[in-house]
C-alpha cells in the first residue's frame, strides 16, 4: 500500500532532501535560537501552555507511526514489531507522560509547536515507511533477531532513554514551588555536559539508527543533532552569561561528553 503510493526511488530522494534540510537547520540554529524553554522568544508565535504544546508537537508522530504499523502487512513480523516498540516507547513518554510532569506555567511559541508537528509527521513517514513497508518487501529484516544490530542499538537506546528521563527529572526539581530563579543542573550526565537531556535524546536515536541499520534512522539521528546541537550551544552561552565562573569552572562540554 505505502510503497504503491511512494516508490522506493522517491522515498530515497525524500531521505536525501530531509538530510540536506537538516544541514540548513543545523547552520541556521547557530544564528537564530529556537525560542522555547529557557530560550523562550515570542517572535516565534503566540504563547501556548507548555503541557498543551508538547502534546500537540509530539503526539502526531506517535499516532502516525501507529497507523502505519497497523496498516502494514508486516505488522506482526518480529523485527518491525520490536523497532516499532522501541520508537513508540520514547514518543509515548514524550507525548503523554512528559507534559503532565512539567511544573510551573511556562509557555512555548505556537510557531515552534507547528514546526515540531510538521517534522514529526514527516519523520513518521521516514521511519514507518522503511520499517513497515520497504524493508519487509525486500526481506531486509529476515533473521534480524540473530544479528547484533538490534541488541547493540537497543542497549544504546536504553542508555539514552534512561539518561534523558533522569536529566529531565533533575531539571524539573531545580526549583521549589514559587521559586523563579535559574540554577545549574547537577548530577548524572550533567557532570560532563550542560545539556544532558539532549545528549540522552541524541543517544536514543543513535541507538535506534543502529537497531534499524537504516538510512532512515541515520537521517533521524542527524536531524536530532542538527536541532539539539546548536540549542545546546545556545544554552551553554546562557549559562556562561548568567553564572560566569561558577559554571565555566565545571569544565563541561555542551552535548557530547569530552568532545563538544
Amino acid at each position: 500500500m505505502f510503497s504503491e503510493l511512494i516508490s522506493l526511488e522517491s522515498y530515497n530522494i525524500f531521505l536525501m532532501v530531509m538530510a540536506v534540510v537538516a544541514l540548513f537547520v543545523f547552520i541556521a540554529l547557530y544564528f537564530v535560537e529556537a525560542g522555547y524553554g529557557y530560550l523562550f522568544n515570542p517572535k516565534f508565535g503566540f504563547p501556548v501552555p507548555n503541557k498543551i504544546g508538547w502534546v500537540l508537537m509530539e503526539s502526531p508522530v506517535f499516532l502516525a507511526m501507529a497507523a502505519l504499523w497497523w496498516l502494514s502487512p508486516a505488522k506482526f513480523e518480529v523485527a518491525p514489531l520490536v523497532l516499532f516498540a522501541i520508537f513508540q516507547t520514547h514518543y509515548f513518554q514524550r507525548s503523554f507522560i512528559f507534559p503532565m510532569l512539567l511544573r510551573g506555567n511556562s509557555k512555548m511559541p505556537f510557531g515552534i509547536v507547528l514546526m515540531g508537528m510538521v517534522f514529526n509527521t514527516l519523520n513518521a513517514v521516514m521511519q514507518g515507511g522503511w520499517i513497515f513497508y520497504y524493508a519487509p518487501e525486500m526481506g531486509y529484516y529476515d533473521g534480524w533477531m540473530s544479528k547484533p544490530y538490534i541488541y547493540i542499538g537497543a542497549a544504546v537506546f536504553l542508555f539514552g532513554f534512561i539518561t534523558n528521563l533522569h536529566s529531565d527529572y533533575v531539571i524539573r526539581h531545580l526549583r521549589r514551588p514559587g521559586d523563579t530563579k535559574h540554577y545549574i543542573p547537577k548530577g548524572g550526565m550533567f557532570r560532563f555536559v550542560s545539556s544532558a537531556n539532549y545528549f540522552g535524546e541524541f543517544m536514543e536515536w543513535v541507538g535506534f539508527a543502529i537497531a534499524s541499520w537504516s538510512w532512515a534512522g541515520v537521517v533521524f539521528a542527524w536531524w536530532t543533532f542538527a536541532n539539539l546541537g546548536p540549542r545546546s550551544a545556545s544554552l551553554y552561552k546562557r549559562y556562561e552569561k548568567e553564572f560566569g565562573e561558577e559554571f565555566t569552572s565545571l569544565g563541561r562540554k555542551r552535548i557530547i561528553p569530552f568532545i563538544y
